[in-house]
Formats: structure tokens, C-alpha cells, sequence
């Protein structure tokens, strides 16, 4: 892989991160306590309807699956780049070969 499509692939990294933490900070908080770890903002009940509780709780129910998923996303883009420091980027963590850059091109946090 040449160096500006190495450069390419970098950049899109920091952009899908820069973009999921920004999905995630907008329902959910970084924990000051497991490093790379979000926790699903929990409702705070007032004192207002019932109703209106049930559709946070709902919302929370909605979004902890969500968080999942980004923060899943988000943990293979951090080690694509931390790849990429050690000089180890875009090698299959399976069998050690080289990943196709076509695939790394569509998919730069690709791991096998």
C-alpha cells in the first residue's frame, strides 16, 4: 500500500471516530473509570407524570443496545489507529496476512 492511500485510510479512521463519539455523546457519557467504555445516560425522575417516566426508561432500554454497538465500532477504529503507531496496520489478526486494501478501502477497521 503506497503512502497516500495508507495517509487516506488514517484520515477516514479519525473521521468515523470523531463521528462516533459524537453520536454517543449525544445520548450517553465517557466512564471516568474503564477507559474507551460510554455509559447510557440513565433518566432522572422528577416529579413528573408516570407516563413521562415510562418513556425514559423506554428510551434508555432503546439506547443501552445502541451504545453497544457504537462503542463496539468505536474500540475497532481505536485499534486500527493504534495499528497503524506500532506499524502493524492492515494485517490480519487471524492468520497473519496481509488484508486486501479494496477491503481496508470500504472497511479501514477491518481486523481479518
Amino acid at each position: 500500500m503506497d503512502k497516500k492511500s495508507f495517509e487516506e485510510l488514517r484520515q477516514k479512521l479519525e473521521e468515523k471516530k470523531e463521528t462516533l463519539e459524537k453520536q454517543l455523546g449525544s445520548f450517553a457519557k465517557k466512564d471516568k473509570n474503564v477507559k474507551g467504555d460510554w455509559d447510557t445516560k440513565f433518566p432522572e425522575f422528577a416529579d413528573g407524570e408516570l407516563e413521562e417516566a415510562a418513556s425514559e426508561v423506554e428510551e434508555y432500554s432503546i439506547n443501552l443496545p445502541i451504545e453497544f454497538s457504537l462503542e463496539t465500532r468505536l474500540r475497532d477504529i481505536n485499534l486500527a489507529l493504534e495499528k497503524i503507531k506500532k506499524g502493524k496496520y492492515g494485517t490480519c489478526e487471524k492468520c497473519g496476512k496481509k488484508i486486501p486494501e479494496e477491503r481496508l478501502k470500504a472497511f479501514p477497521e477491518a481486523r481479518f
